[in-house]
């Protein structure tokens, strides 16, 4: 498993964030894959980072999260980035693919309520008072039925 794997998803939405607002003050190859610079973090705080991309866990920070733990943090994301700027815009591209997807679904949901809003409420108009009133005792009587249902789902399904 990679850095962005081992990472909470809040950690790598802003350590590509950091990544896109350059917060990453300054950077250096030290070996195979391995990698330290300075990240400007909140409040204006410059945190040390280390990163071992073939070892993620062997990652270092000197940030409140991830000091002395074996986690990774939004600065070691932030870096990782920006050593490999293919792998934020492959995942930028996987968000914008994912939001627009988001969207046509959200869209194509909205249309269907508004449809069968225009159904029910074509029908509503159908209905003379005396079969209206009658419906609406007919609903108010199931929903407290339905309210005093002492059916325990609980119970059903674990025993």
């Amino acid at each position: 498993m990679g850095l962005i794997e081992l990472a909470r998803w809040s950690s790598v939405l802003r350590g590509l964030n950091y990544y896109s607002n350059k917060n990453v003050l300054s950077w250096e190859n030290v070996g195979i894959d391995t990698y330290s610079g300075v990240v400007l973090g909140s409040n204006d705080n410059k945190y040390e980072v280390y990163i071992d991309i073939n070892h993620p866990r062997k990652s270092k920070c000197n940030c409140p999260f991830a000091d002395g733990r074996r986690v990774i943090c939004k600065h070691m994301i932030a870096i990782y980035f920006t050593v490999r700027p293919e792998e934020a815009n492959k995942l930028i591209k996987e968000i914008e693919e994912y939001e627009k997807e988001q969207q046509a679904y959200e869209d194509e949901k909205n249309k269907r309520e508004l449809e069968r809003y225009k159904e029910l409420k074509k029908y509503v108009k159908s209905l003379s008072k005396k079969e209206l009133r009658e419906k609406l005792l007919n609903m108010l009587l199931l929903s407290e039925y339905e309210e005093d249902d002492e059916y325990d789902d609980y119970d059903d399904y674990y025993y």
